[in-house]
């Protein structure tokens, strides 16, 4: 088989698992979808937009409070790591790591979005010449196998932002474990958010000068242009929910009026103010989630707690 062949059955199979899943998750009560599917190159772009946004205080915080540990992360793995980032997105946090690790031998930037993600990498290869650059196009909620010797020991595994919360408890101590599988002996950084500042909360998730909506109403064409689905994007609102047990943040694209549509050869209806979740960003308090991290084999190693928002780098380590 070629290698545009190749392709072309990814590309198919990807269609085929994004079909099944939007089939189930919108075809009874209580509609949602996975917020993996968010991740295109237009909702990766949206996202790197909503990033810069004074009002999404995670990056922001998060940008501030890595510098200033980065070099002890550093000291802590030694010389010759090769780092390796879930979700990398726009591979700009990478680089205050990279800056910081002595003599870093490669960087494995894995995401779903491939084109974004090579396109990211190219920017990023010129200024880190005696650095491997590896893109791996990969869905880490799922296990993940990086390529063969493309990531040799020291290993350091990097999961920035508040990416942990988009996954429940549960799927959270599932990533985890298989992180571990993927990584093999290594250490960990990882960002978690404990905030329940509603006002805040609610300014980050559900404003952003309407880029937060832009992002989740990208959904809606995504399921037209790659699964022939007639969603109308005007139909719909974006709303940004609060809910306890546990405390998360819900994403809702809600029905402004009685409609129907098709998808994949059924119909898909929806009644005024029905909704459908497109995803969840649970608050995880350090405490808790390095009880998280250590059920699924991971040792504390550092704690480091920004103090304006109590965002949290937490760097773990398994043998």
């Amino acid at each position: 088989m070629s290698a545009a062949e190749s392709a072309g059955e990814s590309g198919q199979d990807e269609r085929a698992e994004f079909l099944r899943d939007a089939l189930a998750g919108l075809s009874g009560p209580g509609k949602s979808l996975p917020g993996k599917y968010l991740w295109d190159e237009t909702g990766s772009d949206l996202f790197d937009r909503i990033c810069a946004h004074p009002d999404y205080y995670p990056t922001k915080r998060e940008m501030a409070l890595l510098p200033q540990v980065a070099s002890e992360v550093a000291a802590i793995v030694g010389p010759r790591v090769s780092v390796v980032e879930f979700g990398s997105g726009a591979s700009r946090k990478i680089r205050t790591l990279l800056d910081a690790l002595e003599a870093p031998a490669a960087f494995l930037g894995l995401d779903i979005s491939g084109a974004y993600l090579e396109a990211a990498l190219r920017r990023l290869a010129p200024d880190y010449p005696d650095v491997a650059m590896t893109p791996v196009v990969a869905d880490y909620s799922k296990p993940v196998c990086l390529p063969p010797g493309a990531a040799e020991p020291p290993i350091l595994g990097f999961f920035p932002g508040t990416s942990i919360g988009n996954f429940t408890p549960e799927q959270a101590g599932g990533f985890l474990a298989r992180a571990r599988e993927t990584l093999g002996p290594s250490h960990f950084l990882v960002g978690a958010d404990p905030t329940r500042d509603p006002g805040r909360l609610r300014r980050a998730y559900g404003e952003a000068d309407g880029l937060m909506a832009a992002l989740h109403l990208n959904l809606l064409d995504r399921m037209n242009r790659e699964l022939g689905s007639d969603f109308d994007r005007d139909a719909f609102r974006h709303e940004a929910r609060l809910a306890d047990d546990p405390f998360r943040v819900e994403a809702h694209l809600v029905a402004i009026r009685p409609a129907a549509y098709q998808l994949g050869g059924r119909t898909i209806r929806f009644a005024a103010g029905e909704s459908i979740r497109t995803d969840t960003s649970h608050k995880y308090a350090p405490e808790a989630f390095r009880a998280l991290a250590t059920a699924q084999g991971w040792e504390p190693i550092r704690l480091w707690i920004d103090d304006d928002s109590g965002f949290s780098l937490h760097l773990f380590r398994a043998g």
